[in-house]
Formats: C-alpha cells, sequence, structure tokens
C-alpha cells in the first residue's frame, strides 16, 4: 500500500505544470496572435501581417520592434515557433534598439534561414557563430530558443543547442556599422526582402534575474 501511494503522487507530481526556478520570472506572451499590439515596425510596415494566428512576414526590409515592456531585456529566455517557405530569410534580434531604417545596428541576431543562398543558416549567432545546417525543412514549424545569461548565449533548435557561446570581456564592436555584442535592448523580428515570406507564433520570454 505504502509503495502504490508513493507511486501515485510521484505520477501525480509529474503532471503538475513547470514553476519558475528563484532565477526565473514567468513566461510572458509577447505577441496576441489576433494583432500587432506592443510591437512596432520600421520602414515597410506593409511587410507585417496577422493571419489565422500567426505573424506573417513578407515584403521589403522592415524590422518588427517589441515595444510592450518598458524594462530592457538583459538576462532572458526566449522562444517562438518559426515556420519559413522556400528561398526565404528572416532573423530575430535581441539587445537591439529601435532605429527607423536600416539593418539593426545594435545587439545580436539569430538567423532565420533554411535554404536562401546565404549559408548563414537557422540558428545561427548571426557573423558569430554561423550554423551551415541545422537539419531543418521549409514549410515545417520548428522552436527556436535564445537563452542569454550574463556574457553566456545559448541558441537551441528544436531543443538542440546549436550556439554555446561567451562573449569575451571587453569585446570590440563588430564594425562602426553593427555592434554585433551584448548590452541590453529588445527584440526584433526581421522582414528581409520581397521573396522571403516566413512565419512565427507562440513569442514568448521569461526574464533572468
Amino acid at each position: 500500500m505504502i509503495r502504490r501511494t508513493f507511486l501515485t503522487l510521484a505520477a501525480a507530481l509529474l503532471c503538475l505544470p513547470a514553476q519558475a526556478t528563484d532565477n526565473e520570472t514567468e513566461w510572458t506572451n509577447l505577441f496576441d496572435g489576433k494583432s500587432l499590439s506592443g510591437w512596432k515596425a520600421s520602414e515597410h510596415q506593409e511587410s507585417w501581417k496577422v493571419e489565422n494566428g500567426t505573424l506573417v512576414c513578407h515584403g521589403e526590409r522592415s524590422h518588427l520592434f517589441y515595444e510592450g515592456q518598458k524594462e530592457p531585456f538583459r538576462n532572458f529566455e526566449f522562444e517562438c515557433e518559426v515556420m519559413t517557405t522556400p528561398g526565404s530569410n528572416a532573423g530575430i534580434y535581441f539587445h537591439t534598439r529601435w532605429q527607423d531604417t536600416g539593418w539593426p545596428r545594435y545587439g545580436l541576431e539569430c538567423q532565420v534561414n533554411v535554404t536562401q543562398s546565404d549559408p548563414k543558416k537557422s540558428g545561427s549567432l548571426y557573423g558569430v557563430v554561423d550554423v551551415p545546417n541545422p537539419g531543418l525543412k521549409d514549410n515545417e514549424w520548428y522552436k527556436t530558443t535564445i537563452r542569454v545569461e550574463g556574457r553566456h548565449i545559448l541558441i537551441k533548435i528544436n531543443d538542440k543547442t546549436t550556439v554555446d557561446y561567451t562573449e569575451p570581456e571587453g569585446k570590440a564592436a563588430f564594425s562602426p556599422e553593427f555592434e554585433r555584442r551584448l548590452g541590453e535592448g529588445t527584440f526584433a523580428l526581421q522582414a528581409h526582402d520581397p521573396d522571403s515570406k516566413v512565419y512565427f507564433r507562440n513569442i514568448r520570454v521569461r526574464r533572468l534575474n
């Protein structure tokens, strides 16, 4: 009887929802599936639409910045699901900041690209740690996880690690045009070009204290 009770209790515990640990806040959804509430697009706002509960980028270059929280993000875990169409390119920026036009200067980019010609594929930390083949297919959803703690960056595709990188102290900017180094800021999704069509959904984040 004692053994049976113990097994029943253990099974019940396994069914409980995961709780945040001491250094994690609860998950916050960044996309409501119905609107662009909390987000602001730069040039070519028409490149962004909401269709059937998904966020779709398709059109001229534009970056969709998250502005739903005033406090900048420094240490966090970010998740979303992505689906590319053949020959498409996009990106997920973090530690970035608003700008009206151009490719984001600040922050770092997790690449979104399965079959487009750029050799840097999905799961890459663009221009820092490049992944040549993440083993993905177009027209299929996959999960992207980005975790930043201090100077450590972990990127996973479908829970498989593609980037495990620690930024050196005092790292110089990549170039006058692009920082490509840690700081703090917000997130931005990228509409890369008119030939690219990419879908995003289930976008969420939790801060790490």
